[in-house]
């Protein structure tokens, strides 16, 4: 993916004038390292006073360390296992969970849906709690309940037990995602967000990897207790998220200022690097209407939230479905679930990959189009291809164009989306309503790969491919463009009277609005 000059130009869009007046510059973190610019950092003491650049480099390369070690690992294992949770119905569907509970096709991808339809309606609210209860309260909690709930679906005899169960998995499942996509951009700068969010999300790939290896071998424990193999994948699987759950109180930390791994003059580094960057989330803030109305009339939450839909819903069919697809290529169901492991293997390597380098490019908007193109020639070949043995081979290529077009633009978009809304408030209140309505989506995944349509699964191929299209590639061409436009005004003073006549607090609930706010493209 090569960038003109042009586009490099536009690249350093963390490179501008940072919030509050200042200069700084993302790519080399020169915020965090020059004396004279950190100590002009109003309310933040500096702890590293009269030290060189070169000591002020070294301490702060060792506080990031300290704090990939702390919070990215076991962030990351969390959300392997509330993938892991959420899709594993799909291995447990093709070793008989429909047929054992007498359901139809309908019933099936109700109970799917309904997972969507609690888990998108309570994302939006998560983000406040996690703010007002703390992280390491937040995250374990829920963890416990939908471990419970999971355990339960091992117990159910009929169609409506696993679709109840379907249902409050998604309400206790729904803060984790959006939660730890903010809190990750409570710690960090924009400019190494992406990467740590990319490994964050690389759980979810992870996860479809794992999950096919550990299904089918749990699924040989069928008839121990009287229970199939079905069951004992989601009673085996909940039982480990109820202690992983109980674990995390003490392993999930809090946000930067209550933190307690944290030395006083190390909270004080990551505050200061935060409002160096221009990141007024490095101070504290009360939850005003004002942050969620900014968040709800800003163009950029539906653009992000159409992105997301695309990437998101494509996301689901694929990870839900993704057995069955291969099982139609004439594999048993044991083997169909093992084939499935290298998708999600080279999805994970790619969506580490793409978020490093939109990390050192700033061009998280040309990532997005690029690898959508990726997922669009995946799907093609699902779709375009004969449903005969001779094409296995065609089909299975395609579902790893597929994963590797998909998985990486979850943790781009969020990073994207996340890079460009400031404020603590309105980026919470802005994810959890980019993440719902994308996973609002997967109602539509939940319903596209009907029974009647195997084995080509025509209607479910063409699908995802409008979704990568229209929403993804189309999405992500407008709003790349659009931010690059704003961007240009900005540069050329045509936004400076918008903060005339405004008082500071109505400055600083501007936020991102700010005429000296450089977007990242």
């Amino acid at each position: 993916m090569a960038l003109t000059m042009d586009h490099k130009r536009d690249s350093d869009s963390d490179k501008g004038r940072g919030v509050g007046g200042f200069s700084f510059d993302n790519e080399k973190g020169e915020g965090a390292t020059h004396a004279e610019h950190q100590d002009s950092l109003p309310g933040f003491d500096d702890p590293d006073a009269g030290k060189s650049d070169e000591e002020r480099a070294a301490i702060d390369r060792k506080l990031v360390r300290k704090l990939d070690i702390k919070i990215i690992p076991w962030l990351t294992f969390l959300y392997l296992v509330s993938f892991l949770d959420r899709t594993n119905i799909g291995n447990a569907k093709v070793d008989g969970l429909q047929e054992d509970l007498g359901m139809s096709n309908g019933q099936y991808n109700a109970a799917l849906s309904l997972f969507f339809l609690s888990y998108a309606g309570f994302e939006p609210l998560t983000n406040i709690l996690l703010k007002r209860l703390r992280p390491s309260v937040f995250i374990p909690a829920i963890m416990v309940l939908w471990g419970i709930v999971m355990t339960t679906m091992g117990l159910v005899h009929n169609a409506a037990g696993l679709m109840a169960a379907r249902f409050f998995l998604g309400v206790a499942e729904a803060g984790l995602f959006p939660g730890v996509a903010y809190y990750l951009s409570c710690w960090y700068k924009r400019s190494e967000f992406g990467v740590r969010s990319a490994v964050f999300f690389s759980a979810a790939a992870l996860a479809g990897s794992f999950g096919g290896l550990l299904a089918a071998a749990i699924a040989q424990m069928r008839g121990i207790g009287g229970k199939p193999g079905w069951a004992w994948i989601f009673i085996l699987e909940g039982l480990a998220t109820v202690l992983i759950g109980i674990a995390s109180y003490w392993l999930v930390h809090d946000f930067p200022d209550d933190a307690k791994f944290l030395s006083n003059d190390d909270r004080k580094r990551v505050l200061r690097r935060l409002k160096a960057d221009g990141q007024a989330s490095a101070e504290r803030e009360e939850f005003k209407m004002a942050y969620f109305w900014a968040s709800v009339k800003d163009w950029k939450t539906w653009a992000f939230a159409i992105i997301y839909m695309g990437c998101d819903g494509s996301l689901y069919a694929f990870s839900l479905f993704l057995p069955s697809i291969i099982q139609q290529l004439g594999y048993s169901s044991t083997r169909a679930n093992l084939l499935s492991v290298p998708p999600y293997a080279a999805a994970a390597i790619i969506t580490v990959f793409i978020g490093w380098y939109a990390d050192r490019t700033r061009q998280r908007g040309l990532c997005n189009i690029g690898i959508s193109l990726i997922g669009i020639a995946g799907f093609a070949m699902l779709l375009g291809s004969p449903s005969s043995p001779s094409y296995a081979g065609v089909k299975y290529a395609g579902t790893f164009l597929g994963a590797v077009g998909i998985y990486p633009c979850i943790a781009n978009t969020i990073s994207w989306c996340a890079n460009n809304t400031e404020g603590v408030y309105k980026r919470g209140v802005t994810l959890g309503f980019v993440i719902g309505w994308g996973n609002l989506n997967g109602i539509v995944a939940s319903n596209i790969y009907r029974a009647q349509d195997k084995p080509g699964y025509k209607l479910g191929h063409g699908v995802v491919l409008a979704y990568l299209a229209l929403f993804l590639l189309g999405g992500s061409l407008v709003t790349y463009f659009a931010l690059r436009g704003e961007n240009a005004k900005r540069r050329k003073g045509v936004r400076n009277g918008m903060l005339e006549g405004l008082s500071g607090e109505e400055v600083k609930v501007r936020g991102d609005k700010r005429p000296d706010f450089i977007y990242t493209l």
